[in-house]
């Protein structure tokens, strides 16, 4: 079991990045959030999952271990193999997530690309009672963890952005982001700057 890389980004692809370690390069599918903040020429430090299929081995990688624990329970569900794992985690943060599979939001988790309802039923029927309640506080700029939205404002956001068409996942992705950082903003505060992250 590969559980950690430590090396150089050489390359940053559409859904992997290639990291020199050991003067080998390691092939890492990666969710959009590590990606994004991951640098060709800079080191990088990635949690693992390696898997071993008939037709490939893969190598997943993760900045934080709460996204290799989520990760871990996803795939643990039954017809829920990495990829779809790793989709789940690249449309929005652990945190929300975590938040739907605990409250049971078929919805969101629908919302996803390749989770069909009946897939999003199981994960919920299987996870509801296994993700750990912190997993669900989005983490603050301090490296803190707020307390999951719950505000009149966001949820007013979350309607009024669903409304114009986007992407639920994406937009409570965003709202949760925006009042983790300032629980006190405005509904039309909320919305002016999740259209900017969202466009």
């Amino acid at each position: 079991m590969i559980a950690y890389l430590s090396g150089v980004v050489r390359e940053v692809r559409e859904g992997s990045a290639v990291v020199v370690a050991g003067g080998v390069g390691y092939e890492v599918q990666c969710p959009a959030g590590t990606l994004a903040k991951l640098a060709v020429g800079q080191p990088a430090e990635l949690n693992t999952r390696f898997v071993v299929r008939e037709d490939a081995q893969l190598l997943f990688g993760f900045l934080d271990t709460d996204s290799v624990r989520v990760f871990d329970l996803l795939t643990g569900v039954s017809g829920v193999g990495p990829k779809l794992g790793l989709a789940l985690l690249s449309a929005m943060p652990v945190s929300a997530l975590a938040q739907g599979l605990i409250s049971g939001d078929v919805k969101l988790l629908s919302s996803v690309s390749g989770v069909g309802k009946k897939t999003a039923e199981r994960l919920v029927l299987e996870l509801q009672n296994k993700v750990p309640e912190h997993l669900a506080a989005p983490a603050t700029a301090t490296g803190g963890r707020a307390a999951p939205v719950a505000t009149t404002a966001g949820r007013d956001a979350v309607d009024a952005l669903l409304a114009l068409g986007f992407r639920e996942a994406q937009v409570r992705a965003a709202v949760a982001e925006l009042l983790a950082a300032d629980p006190a903003q405005t509904a039309d505060a909320l919305i002016r700057k999740a259209l900017g992250r969202l466009r």
